[in-house]
Parts: structure tokens; C-alpha cells; sequence
């Protein structure tokens, strides 16, 4: 919501300019691209860790103008001052964001369920896993390497249709065997894409044997009293898709 919030800020104190561009990680969900897609503000994707929504930052100084980034666990950067994850801008910008939806008429529930109907609905889940003993990082590496070779083809009844592999910078289509680069740094990170523009990532630790999954699915809503019914359908599908990697 914040995102939304400065971007319609911008626009209504007529401060948008078209250098204007936000920035999230590639495990954050989409519904920031679609967002700034559509109030035509460029999104950047970067690898988890704000490090690196930082060094972005500093590439574009000049010539583009930073708004707002953040990533998946809730962490936010409002403005280029504290190129770090920073919960007292965030708090601010909460209070801002229920002020002015009050002064409206509303409350952040029905701006975010009104967010949902205008660009789509989005559930986000996270697994993580640990696999304890004297093997635990080669299970790891091991469930990695099974993905690699063998990337499932449906997940939760969909399609999937691309898979990005960022250890190796390549982005394959499942159907045509077609590869794209990805023009990030390298790292342990998968991605499945399905054919609804639902998203999965499986990331490991680094440190510890540890793999975390990020779940991004997506659907419509076509009014606020389907909102909790779908919201449901929407974790049924992440159980389906679970299911389905037998993590």
C-alpha cells in the first residue's frame, strides 16, 4: 500500500515526473510492478538484501529518481536518505496513509481491498525448512539440483511456463527451451513461473541448512464481499502448490 500511497502523492501534488522508479526484490510480490506499471513508474528488481536496493540507487543517481523500495519481509526504504531498511519512515508513512484514508471516509482496509479489485488480488506465502544433521546442506543442495534438472511442469493445476535460474543468470521457457539472460549478480535463487503469473521462489541459506520458499499467487476480485472467499481460494491454491514440490 505504501508504494501505491507515494505514487499517488506524487501525482495529486503534481511532483510525478517520469524519472520517477521504486524498487522491490524478486521475491516481493508483483503487485508493485503492476502498480507502478500502470501509473507509468518504472519498478527495478533486485536480489533480497536492501544492499542491493541501495547500490541501485547509487547506478541511477542523476538520472532517475528514487521513491520507495522494499522487500517481502515488510521492510521498507521511503527515500534515498537511510539507504537501509528504516521501521520508523515506514511507521510515518502508516499513520500518513490512515489519516488520509480517514479523512476520506475510509480505512486501509477498504483502500487495500479496493487496491485488490483495481489491479488484481495477490496472497503471498513463506516456507521455510531446515534440515538438521551432519547432511543437512546437501539435502539442500540436493533439492536445488532436482528442480534444476527436473523442473516440475504444473503447480496447483497451472502451468508452469518459465523457470529463472539465477545461479546461472538464465531465464528458460519450459515450453520452447528458449533461454534469456537475467542481468543481475549471480545467486542460489530459483524461480518458477506459472502461466496465471503466479510466482515461487526457492532461496537457501547461505550459512545454515536452510531453504526458504516464497509463495506470489495471484487471482481477481470482483467486489468486497468476495474478498474473503477468494483470499481462501488463494491459500488453497499455495497448500495445492505445496503439495505439489513435496516440501
Amino acid at each position: 500500500m505504501a508504494f501505491n500511497y507515494l505514487i499517488e502523492a506524487r501525482k495529486t501534488k503534481g511532483i510525478a515526473t517520469p524519472k520517477d522508479m521504486v524498487v522491490k526484490t524478486i521475491v516481493t510480490t508483483d503487485l508493485i510492478d503492476i502498480i507502478a506499471s500502470k501509473n507509468h513508474v518504472t519498478c527495478y528488481n533486485v536480489l533480497t538484501g536492501f544492499k542491493w536496493i541501495a547500490e541501485l540507487i547509487k547506478e541511477k543517481e542523476g538520472t532517475e529518481n528514487y521513491i520507495i523500495g522494499g522487500e517481502e519481509s515488510y521492510g521498507l526504504m521511503i527515500g534515498d536518505q537511510i539507504r537501509d531498511k528504516d521501521a520508523v519512515s515506514a511507521v510515518a508513512i502508516l499513520c500518513e496513509m490512515a489519516a488520509y484514508e480517514k479523512e476520506h471516509g475510509r480505512s486501509l482496509y477498504s483502500k487495500l481491498v479496493a487496491l485488490y479489485k483495481e489491479y488484481g488480488l495477490f496472497r503471498e506465502h513463506l516456507v521455510s525448512i531446515t534440515k538438521k544433521g551432519r547432511d543437512g546442506q546437501q539435502q539442500i543442495a540436493d533439492m536445488m539440483e532436482r528442480f534444476r534438472k527436473t523442473p516440475p511442469l504444473k503447480l496447483g493445476g497451472v502451468s508452469v511456463t518459465s523457470l529463472l535460474d539465477y545461479n546461472s543468470s538464465e531465464a528458460k521457457d519450459i515450453n520452447t527451451g528458449q533461454l534469456y539472460n537475467i542481468d543481475l549478480p549471480k545467486s542460489n535463487v530459483l524461480q518458477f513461473i506459472l502461466e496465471d503469473g503466479s510466482k515461487v521462489s526457492a532461496r537457501p541459506s547461505g550459512t545454515e541448512p536452510k531453504i526458504k520458499f516464497y509463495f506470489s499467487v495471484q487471482g481477481t476480485l470482483n467486489s468486497e464481499l468476495d474478498f474473503d472467499s477468494a483470499y481462501q481460494n488463494l491459500g488453497a491454491k499455495i497448500d495445492s502448490i505445496i503439495k505439489d514440490l513435496s516440501i
